[in-house]
Parts: C-alpha cells; structure tokens; sequence
C-alpha cells in the first residue's frame, strides 16, 4: 500500500507540473496543448510508460533516496505567445510554482488537521516530492524548466548558443547526478523548503 501510494503522490504531481505548462501557455496565447489534448489533468493524457511508471518504480523499488521520473512534456508553441521570450519565462516557471503550491496546501493540512500517523507521513512525503520536483526542474540545463527562465533572460544571440546544448542535456543532468547533484545540492534546497513549510522529514 505504501508502494502504491508513494508511486500516486508522484504521479499526480507530475500531470500537475505539466498542466500547469499547458494552462500558462495558453493564457499567455498558445492553444498547442488545448488542441493536442493535454490542457487536462486526466493522467492517461500525460503517461510516459517509461518516465511516468517503469522508472520511479525501479528507483521506489531499490528503494532510492529519491524518486526521477517524467510525463509527457505539454506541447508549447513559444512563436505563438505574445510576447515569446518574455512569455516563455512565466511558461517555464509554471511547472515548478504549481508543485510549490501544491506542496504549500499539503503543509498548511499537516499543520491545521489532525491526522493518523501514517496519513502524516505521506502528506511530508507529498510536500517532498513536489519540492524535489519545483528545485529540480529549476536547475538551469536544457530542457529542464530552468533553462527556459533563462533562455528568456538571456540576449537573442546568446540565448541561441544557449538552445544548442538541449540534445546533451540529459547527458548532463545524468552526470551531475552521478556526482552527488542530489545530495550536495538539491536535497539540503528542499530541506530547507520543507522545514520552512513545517513539513521536516520524520
């Protein structure tokens, strides 16, 4: 059950990342994820079978210190936002802020509403997770959302050598992971959210 419910916890805040994309983008001009299907918080509208399930369940299964994973990213025309680059920054920002928010609610429940201890620990496990995801995906390397902030700060010429490293992206982010991304970096960021929020591990 607990497997399960650790594996629902992420799930939903990834469709919420990815809605959020899609809703900012669409108020902002872009109707791409409208008109594709994906401007919805229907789970089977954003599912990578590899990122959204095979992988946060080999990583819950061997029991990892945290939880990877990814759905289908919301399609986003940037040439159809008002004003694409400085739009394309509240577009990039949206995912992260939305599991901000998200995590803020579950604390603001684990603070004012008495629960049974182990609903209490996955509300933490809920706040968690949607931090891991908002600080993760703020880190500024093509295609992560980060990159995308600063792709519309930075000058047309610049931002387009900037845009030439998103095919080794991955390639990277999977390097600095090797090299301790998460502990050194991300998890005393969190940390630091988490406890703020009044939501420290147990």
């Amino acid at each position: 059950m607990s497997f399960i419910i650790s594996l629902a916890i992420f799930f939903i805040a990834i469709i919420i990342h990815e809605f959020s994309h899609g809703w900012v983008a669409y108020k902002l001009g872009d109707s791409t994820a409208r008109y594709s299907g994906r401007l919805t918080l229907n789970p089977l509208a954003h599912i990578d079978l590899f990122g959204t399930i095979i992988l946060p369940l080999l990583l819950i299964i061997m029991r990892s210190p945290f939880i990877f994973g990814w759905a289908k990213p919301v399609p986003v025309n940037f040439y159809n936002l008002r004003n694409p680059k400085r739009d394309m920054i509240w577009v990039g920002l949206a995912g992260p802020t939305s599991n901000i928010i998200f995590a803020s609610v579950l604390s603001l429940i684990i603070k004012n509403i008495s629960t049974p201890l182990f609903i209490h620990e996955f509300l933490v496990l809920g706040v968690w997770v949607n931090l891991i995801l908002a600080v993760f995906n703020l880190i500024p390397i093509p295609p992560l959302d980060g990159s995308r902030v600063v792709f519309g700060l930075l000058p047309y010429q610049y931002s387009m050598r900037y845009a030439n490293l998103e095919p080794y992206g991955f390639i990277i982010i999977f390097a600095l992971i090797f090299l301790g991304l998460f502990d050194r970096i991300i998890f005393p960021v969190v940390e630091i959210l988490a406890n703020f929020l009044g939501a420290g591990m147990i």
